[in-house]
């Protein structure tokens, strides 16, 4: 059963109280009664009132002045002003500070009626799209994330399940697919996310370097060792270690690696004490770690010990659902950062988005509406402000942008077998837009002997 919506009628004259405490009571609100703006304020502050019905003039604080510090209180509190004739023009101007409506005195009670409820069910469907963008919101972010595909959301599932656990993860992604996103994702859901979490990249640092890095070194055990030093695992024990590009570790730290991971025991770099860690690793690579392993370039051993749980990142053009989404989020924040006013994208600049293969994932697409926000000066990012390099690329010898494009068409209608629903899914565009490209090029169906 609904709870009774709940009005507050504050009126210094009994008569106006009462009357409509019986009236919208008698059609189903509960109501309660204040005789003074100082006693609403006691009341709001206890039962934090949705709706107020308030007299303009009272003795000491008035309608205007009582609705202001209402919203102080409960800043969703909606308020219709009673108002007596000849006034008029100060009950619009009480609108004109935030009032819903307003009521003239001497009132016919149906009409309050009608007014509550207007108001009543305008506040349930302001509710309800609240509640409707916090569902939207749940489904597109999750941790960080921003994805509503099928693929990303199977992703969150996994995330949900392994993160629990003390399983290392192995995430496979191409550059920009947002791997230490996941990874940090993982450390959110976990009974770790108290502790540390530590990202190192092993391409970043010299071989020489990189064992130092991860698990510290004594004094003087190597030229500019001028003290002892923890490393990686020590600064994150307790927590979650993330190694990103972890095929590009060498042979020997490979072997430390695998020690760590299967004894739960480092030793710095020039020393002899073995130390107990107790860190969670989950790493990642953008190479073929299968491929490695034939080349006799990384340890089979080691990758099963990392491989426990593999989570693999499609690339952006994979995923084509979470491209607005995520260009939306982007152009918010940036925005934001620059104190700038853009709120949307051209319908080119969508159909541009929508059809670009985006190499970079979603670093690119992120660095292209940051490099837009800045640049723009209207309130809206057109083509103009994007790289040009990638609006106008340069096409392949012998080819035009054109032939480049109808020949992709071509491809993927065959591999559809002419399913223009389905080919206008791979493509990334609405079927309205495929339609127009066939126009442009003078291709039908009919034309690709299927």
């Amino acid at each position: 059963m609904r709870k009774k919506t709940e009005i507050l009628v504050v009126d210094d004259e009994s008569i106006v109280r009462e009357s409509l405490h019986d009236w919208l009571g008698g059609v189903g609100y509960k109501v309660v009664t204040a005789e003074s703006g100082e006693e609403a304020l006691r009341v709001i502050q206890k039962k934090k009132m949705k709706i107020m019905v308030a007299d303009l003039i009272m003795p000491g604080m008035n309608g205007i002045e009582l609705m202001k510090k209402a919203k102080e209180i409960v800043p969703t509190i909606e308020t219709v002003i009673i108002t007596a004739h000849g006034t008029i023009q100060t009950a619009i101007n009480a609108i004109k500070e935030g009032a819903y409506d307003y009521v003239e005195k001497p009132f016919c009670p149906e009409k309050v009626e009608l007014l509550i409820k207007n108001l009543v069910e305008h506040q349930n469907l302001v509710e309800e799209n609240i509640s409707l963008r916090k569902k939207v919101e749940n489904q597109f972010h999750f941790e960080g994330i921003i994805a509503k595909s099928p693929q990303m959301l199977k992703i969150f599932e996994l995330i949900k399940t392994v993160a629990p656990t003390n399983a290392t993860v192995l995430i496979n992604g191409k550059t920009g697919t947002g791997k230490e996103v996941v990874a940090r994702a993982i450390h959110h859901q976990s009974q770790r996310r108290k502790k540390p979490f530590i990202a190192t990249s092993c391409a970043s640092l010299p071989e020489s370097l990189l064992e130092s890095e991860l698990f510290g070194h004594e004094k003087g055990s190597f030229t500019g060792a001028v003290e002892r030093k923890k490393g990686k695992f020590e600064a994150g024990d307790g927590g979650t270690l993330f190694l990103d590009e972890i095929g590009e570790i060498n042979a020997n730290t490979q072997i430390h690696l695998l020690r760590a991971l299967e004894e739960k025991k480092i030793t710095r770099v020039g020393g002899n004490e073995e130390i107990s860690v107790d860190v969670r690793v989950i790493a990642a690579t953008n190479r073929n770690l299968k491929s490695l392993i034939k080349e006799g370039i990384f340890r089979e051993d080691l990758y099963y010990r990392l491989n426990v749980v593999t989570i693999d990142l499609p690339p952006l053009k994979e995923r084509t659902e979470d491209i607005l989404p995520l260009a939306e989020y982007f152009l918010k924040r940036y925005a934001e950062d620059n104190n700038k006013t853009i709120k949307k994208f051209s319908p080119e600049v969508v159909e541009f988005m929508l059809n670009y293969s985006w190499p970079g994932n979603v670093r690119e697409l992120e660095n292209m509406i940051e490099r837009g926000v800045i640049l723009s000066e209207k309130n809206a990012i057109t083509l103009t402000e994007l790289p040009q390099d990638i609006i106008h690329p340069t096409p392949a010898e012998g080819k035009t942008i054109e032939a480049v494009t109808k020949s992709h068409i071509l491809n993927v209608l065959e591999e559809t077998k002419g399913n223009i629903s389905k080919a206008a899914k791979i493509l990334g565009v609405r079927r309205m837009t495929l339609y127009n490209k066939l126009k442009k090029y003078d291709l039908t169906v009919n034309k690709l002997d299927m």
